[in-house]
């Protein structure tokens, strides 16, 4: 039995694109499937015991590269995302935060994230992390230049962790959805000692009921941090 409590879940939501696709519809639409599908799996970890913190990886460095037409389409879903979810937020006392390099996005959606992060900054029962324009690597190295620029000459693993933009506590258990086995760049440093979970169900088939199975999954577990 695992005795430790998980704390700091992490999710990887893939899958949104085969969805569509899988029923003739354009992409977007799985996107826009996948995006309701937060809400369910945010109020479970707000009533969840011990889960403190969760964060989806919502859209990395390299989601740049896709067709122009789809990434303009994300970043209207995000904003329309974080106007409808402030009730949900509010409601069941969820903290929200960004990270990631938020300055490439346009002023009004930097705005948008801001002041939803401000407007929920007081709830207490969960954060939620929304991954933005982030990679696990650039993530380390602003860090270590960022603590250069303060004077730092030596740096230890203690001030890196302090000063990454999750500083919350390591991630106990990353999930993947989609049936695809890869990190993709996602909170590398955090989840030294994470364990994973490689679902096949697609992003927005996956339901509160299959988290909870999961997380079953994880209290099975023996968690050892390189000891025996």
């Amino acid at each position: 039995m695992n005795e430790f409590p998980l704390r700091h879940l992490a999710i990887i939501m893939d899958g949104n694109g085969r969805w569509a696709r899988e029923r003739g519809l354009k992409r977007v639409k799985g996107h826009e499937k996948g995006a309701e599908m937060i809400r369910g799996i945010t109020t479970y970890c707000a009533s969840h015991k011990s889960i403190e913190t969760v964060t989806f990886y919502a859209f990395s460095t390299e989601n740049w590269k896709r067709p122009k037409m789809e990434v303009e389409f994300l970043m209207k879903l995000l904003d329309r995302y974080l106007k409808n979810e402030l009730e949900t937020y509010q409601k069941h006392g969820v903290r929200f935060q960004a990270i990631g390099n938020l300055s490439e996005f346009s002023p009004a959606l930097q705005k948008r994230i801001k002041e939803t992060e401000e407007l929920t900054r007081n709830n207490t029962r969960l954060t939620q992390i929304l991954a933005l324009n982030y990679g696990g690597r650039l993530e380390i190295v602003d860090t270590v230049n960022r603590l250069i620029k303060a004077g730092k000459t030596e740096i230890t693993e203690e001030d890196i962790s302090s000063h990454l933009q999750t500083p919350y506590s390591d991630i106990d258990f990353l999930i993947r959805t989609s049936g695809e086995e890869r990190i993709s760049n996602f909170l590398l440093w955090q989840i030294s000692y994470a364990e994973l979970y490689f679902t096949p169900t697609l992003w927005p088939d996956f339901t509160p009921e299959e988290l909870d199975a999961i997380l079953k999954n994880y209290q099975q577990r023996t968690r050892r941090f390189g000891g025996v």
